[in-house]
């Protein structure tokens, strides 16, 4: 009786496994598809130009490259590939830049822009600002190993 417990555990491991695996799957097909309709609204952007379009255009491309490096750490995982805490702070810093753009584009039609929007825009420039000291300690931790 005791030889069948490992052995039924070993099965419900392996399930579990096989299951991380297919919904690994599935959400790389899923971020694909984000993916493509963020690239249909950018491509939309670029037909009917106007200012408001670029700032969504440029919002909708840094939206596609913070699915894609997802997509990328999916990939990896799929590929048995080591976990990298780069591709992270890379979508942190990806994001970051994003708002900080949202910020910029959406009070430079302002004539006085709000004391809290300057205050927003610092603390963007220091997580950025953070992220890239992360993501360069990241990188000698790296070549250290």
């Amino acid at each position: 009786m005791e030889e069948r417990k490992p052995d039924l555990t070993e099965r419900f491991r392996r399930l579990l496994v096989k299951a991380d695996i297919v919904l690994h799957v599935l959400a790389a097909v899923l971020l694909l598809i984000a993916c493509a309709f963020i690239f249909y609204y950018a491509l939309m952007n670029v037909i009917h130009p106007s200012r408001d379009a670029i700032i969504h255009l440029v919002n909708d491309v840094l939206l596609a490259l913070i699915i894609l490096e997802l997509l990328w750490t999916v990939v990896r995982f799929l590929k048995k590939q080591k976990f990298l805490l780069g591709p992270f702070l890379a979508i942190g810093m990806i994001a970051a830049v994003r708002r900080l753009l949202l910020i910029e584009a959406q009070t430079s039609t302002l004539e006085h822009v709000p004391v809290e929007k300057l205050y927003e825009i610092g603390v963007v420039a220091l997580v950025i600002l953070v992220l890239m000291i992360a993501y360069y300690l990241s990188v000698k931790a790296q070549k250290l190993e």
